[in-house]
């Protein structure tokens, strides 16, 4: 990501557009004046679960990560009752999750509260100009459906059309209690597994990020808050992976399996369910970042400076300078004072990450890492 970027992230929101999810949210008050009745209610609590269902089985797990299968009928009525959230299309929504689950907690991340903060990811980054168009390259394989890039052109119909059925069966406050508050609640839900899964829960396993289980957040969205589970284990239908860890959203799925509605339901591997997978090399470089991070790499180096003075410092180099690429190993084979040893790393990683048995792999990583670090830094000293 370029600097420029960076300084502009923030400053990229297109105002105009958030125009309409702010009204959304003041509309709410206007309950004041329509009254809060109970069909009303009634009406926002079903809108609200069924739609969060619609965002976790089909926005979700199925277009974003075809944790299953489907007929064409159905996978329209799917994204058609997502689309009643006022969430933008479901090719938008599905494209931008595949990357950020490419990326996720990089600096590329399209809503890491790590590198863009915890409003940003919240909700900021929705209306930023450089997430307004939606990557058909990404989706394709939805995108070649013409209903669904009807649906895609027409994203806010759906949603229209239950605000007027709203008004149609419950009057005013039909429209504002059940149609506004259900609205409101299910955005602040499923943002909150963009910004709050990414920053407080527990982790089960090495993913390379920053997901968390939260079982507050599970409760709220149907199973959508076992979010580390689901960041080790992307395709699987099934985010709660302990018989505890409630998730209504599998449950529904599997029932609708055994009408043949849909099939094909994918399930995490036993590898997975004990953690004992082997991780990708992906995840253990990042996970590996994350710890030679901890080692301040120029702390060491000025440390190295200051112990090692004249020629025994000028040697070294001119011996790193010579090395380019291959510092990390002379300095690993000078066993200098300052750097720390191999076991501090293995204590840090235990401290850090969940049981993985890739652990050795993320220490030699990250060791290797910090090494080329300081090396460069002490190499550049001499030019």
């Amino acid at each position: 990501m370029t600097a420029e970027f960076d300084n502009d992230a923030h400053d990229d929101i297109i105002y105009p557009s958030a125009l309409p999810f702010v009204l959304l949210h003041l509309s709410c008050i206007a309950a004041i004046w329509t009254g809060v009745t109970w069909q009303a209610l009634a009406m926002c609590a079903s809108l609200y679960w069924l739609r969060i269902f619609a965002i976790g089985a089909g926005y979700h797990r199925y277009f974003a990560h075809r944790s299953y299968s489907t007929g064409r009928v159905f996978q329209f009525i799917l994204a058609f009752a997502a689309q009643t959230s006022a969430q933008k299309s479901m090719l938008w929504w599905a494209a931008k999750h595949r990357h950020h689950h490419l990326h996720s907690d990089t600096e590329h991340d399209v809503h890491s509260p790590r590198h863009k903060g915890f409003v940003y990811s919240h909700l900021g980054w929705i209306f930023a100009r450089h997430h307004q168009t939606t990557d058909l390259v990404k989706i394709a394989d939805f995108a070649r459906y013409p209903e669904l890039m009807w649906l895609h052109r027409m994203e806010i119909l759906p949603a229209v059309l239950l605000g007027g059925l709203c008004l149609l069966f419950g009057g005013w406050s039909g429209l504002i209690v059940g149609f506004a508050w259900s609205t409101v609640l299910v955005y602040h839900a499923t943002f909150c597994i963009n910004s709050l899964a990414h920053v407080h829960g527990s982790t089960r396993y090495v993913t390379g990020d920053d997901s968390r289980n939260n079982w507050l957040l599970a409760l709220f969205t149907m199973g959508e808050g076992w979010h580390n589970n689901h960041h080790a284990c992307q395709s699987s239908v099934r985010q709660g992976f302990k018989w505890w860890e409630i998730d209504p959203t599998y449950y529904f799925l599997k029932a609708l399996s055994w009408t043949g509605l849909v099939w094909d339901l994918k399930s995490p591997p036993e590898q997975v369910l004990r953690n004992e997978q082997q991780l990708a090399s992906r995840v253990i470089n990042r996970a590996a970042e994350q710890l030679a991070a901890y080692f301040n790499s120029e702390r060491i180096a000025l440390a190295i400076t200051s112990a090692l003075r004249g020629p025994e410092l000028s040697a070294l180099q001119d011996m790193l300078s010579r090395a380019r690429h291959h510092t990390s190993e002379v300095l690993a084979g000078l066993h200098l004072p300052q750097l720390p040893s191999r076991d501090e790393f293995l204590r840090q990683a235990m401290a850090m990450f969940a049981r993985t048995r890739s652990l050795d792999e993320i220490v030699d990583r990250a060791y290797e890492l910090l090494l080329a670090s300081i090396g460069a830094q002490l190499a550049s000293q001499a030019t």
